[in-house]
């Protein structure tokens, strides 16, 4: 077992730390108080490859693995969580279009996203189905080449903003199997968008709801075959806890590094502050749980590029771990700055508010543990 990155991943990493450094840090105070949505800042990151990251290669993603995919949002986050998390939804929803998609609509969407000249949006909750994701109710009946869709979608990111929804819809009964998967384009006749909601962080991506009125899909927009849909809204958030949980890592350990030179600089009592040993153990106890997480999430992330039969249950692990951590560092960081970190002249209190979220998406922390538990209680689980 080796836990040491090879050249190209330390490349990789290399990369995106610089750009995170250069386009995202500078900017991202700014976008968070005005609410930018920074489209030039986010095709930039799409020309380094960043927005079809394991996207394959034929349809302009970069072809890389999901290791690979920690790696970047980790330092991307470093320099923005909110927009880097907005980043990895985007990632996710191209990645179902190209897994899933046929010939036809892979080379419709796939390339477009991959370059960020089109943006995606995933939509699985909604108002009354939130944890409980297999109750959803909009439904989209066929009729002829086209899906009639009604219903709406809750809390999607870049909605109103994005060119591409990817959709869970109800086309059949009751449970999963009656939830089919369609690709909806901005601008489709019966598609549209609820107020701008306020959040308490995440404020670089706008989110609202998606609302659908006898909205006309074509058939052609489905992806795999109907009754699919609930499968592949779970493989893909597979991946996209990976990424959030490593936006968590990045979020954490740049909170982490500002309460390091804090207590370097910051004297008390006649001394540093990185001189009293309580101190020290907090910041050695931050430290442990952000490597620990970071280790749950890399070890996840080999799994599923490798399909280990425990790679659900191991994507779970590492969400549910490492995003708790993130959000705790941070909260920590905070604690250790005083009222300076409650000020939003330093960056500690956006961190915070970034970062907590994670905890609620991609599967709230409490169903990663129904599904880790689910695992390890199946009666046919191997030794």
């Amino acid at each position: 077992m080796d836990f040491q990155l090879n050249e190209e991943q330390r490349a990789i990493q290399g990369t995106a730390r610089d750009f995170a450094l250069r386009e995202f840090r500078p900017q991202a105070a700014r976008w968070d108080e005005e609410q930018i949505f920074p489209v030039d800042a986010l095709r930039q990151a799409a020309a380094l490859g960043f927005a079809g990251i394991y996207v394959g290669e034929a349809m302009g993603g970069s072809g890389l693995s999901r290791l690979d995919a920690a790696l970047i949002f980790e330092e991307l986050a470093t320099g923005c969580v909110s927009t880097s998390a907005y980043l990895s939804i985007h990632n996710m929803a191209a990645w179902m279009i190209d897994r899933f998609g046929d010939e036809a609509q892979r080379r419709r969407f796939v390339p477009k996203l991959a370059s960020m000249e089109h943006f995606a949006s995933y939509c699985l909750t909604e108002p009354g189905s939130g944890s409980d994701a297999a109750a959803l109710k909009t439904r989209a009946v066929r009729q002829g080449d086209h899906y009639i869709v009604n219903g709406s979608k809750a809390f999607i990111s870049g909605a109103g903003t994005s060119d591409i929804y990817v959709c869970m819809l109800r086309t059949g009964g009751e449970g999963p199997k009656g939830i089919s998967c369609l690709v909806v384009e901005k601008g489709t006749p019966g598609l549209a968008f609820g107020k701008k909601e306020k959040k308490l962080g995440w404020n670089s991506q706008p989110t609202s709801m998606v609302m659908f009125e006898n909205c006309h899909v074509p058939a052609a927009n489905r992806l795999g075959e109907e009754g699919d849909g609930f499968k592949i809204a779970m493989m893909g958030l597979d991946g996209g806890r990976l990424n959030i949980a490593a936006c968590s890592l990045g979020g954490a350990r740049a909170a982490l590094e500002a309460a390091r030179t804090y207590l370097g600089e910051r004297a008390q009592f006649g001394k540093k502050l990185a001189e009293f040993q309580a101190l020290q153990f907090r910041l050695a106890d931050m430290a442990t749980e952000l490597d620990a997480a970071r280790l749950m999430v890399w070890r996840a992330a080999a799994s599923l590029d490798s399909g280990d039969p425990d790679a659900v249950m191991h994507c779970a692990m590492a969400k549910r771990f490492a995003t708790d951590a993130g959000f705790a560092i941070c909260n920590e960081a905070l604690q250790l700055h005083g009222g300076y970190g409650y000020l939003r002249d330093f960056p500690l209190e956006r961190y915070l508010r970034d970062v907590r979220v994670h905890q609620i998406l991609e599967g709230t922390n409490e169903i990663m543990r129904v599904i880790i538990a689910r695992r390890l209680l199946a009666t046919d689980r191997g030794s």
